[in-house]
């Protein structure tokens, strides 16, 4: 990495760095599946060469053999895929969709699901609500990181925790805590 990268140009670089490695994970999928199909005699060396474990190379060509090409959802990612790849395809395209249109990361589509086997429909949990986006200056979010890093709390948690903090704190001000309530339930 250049010296002196602000903070922007890292994160930047993240986004970019996450999108070739989800391509990598279709991409070795793909050419196991098609190593297995017409090397059958040389597959497992090929598999050695690839130098990754067996077990992370045979689900990438798991879940590229449970998704073709056309089926990719090209604004989900490979993990949002392989979540779903045990499903039945019509289970599969129900959950992409939804994922697709609420925008849920991984995690929110995992938790989605969990909910879903548990009581019949999702909940509507802070996770699977939809995000809003707030635009901060990338220093003020790099200070805040460090922040949660040193009380070694996970950062979405610790911007939630502090938020809540602060409102309670301004509606306690303004009228007590049935200000709060009102404000969480809306």
């Amino acid at each position: 990495m250049p010296a002196g990268m602000a903070y922007d140009e890292w994160e930047r670089a993240g986004h970019q760095l996450v999108g070739v490695l989800d391509s990598s994970c279709w991409w070795l999928g793909d050419w196991l599946k098609y190593g297995k199909d017409h090397y059958t005699d040389r597959y497992q060396r090929g598999i050695r060469a690839a130098g990754l474990s067996y077990q992370t190379l045979r689900n990438y060509a798991w879940v590229s053999r449970r998704f073709d090409l056309a089926r990719r959802r090209p604004a989900l990612s490979f993990q949002h895929h392989a979540e779903l790849a045990s499903m039945p395809v019509g289970e599969q395209d129900l959950w992409l969709d939804r994922a697709e249109q609420r925008q849920w990361t991984t995690r929110q589509l995992r938790g989605a699901l969990r909910a879903t086997r548990q009581g019949g429909q999702p909940a509507r949990t802070a996770a699977a609500e939809p995000s809003r986006r707030l635009e901060v200056p990338g220093s003020r979010v790099q200070w805040w990181h460090k922040a949660a890093e040193q009380l070694g709390v996970d950062f979405e948690q610790w911007v939630m925790t502090t938020l809540d903090s602060a409102a309670a704190s301004a509606l306690e001000e303004l009228g007590g805590v049935e200000g709060r309530k009102e404000a969480v339930s809306a």
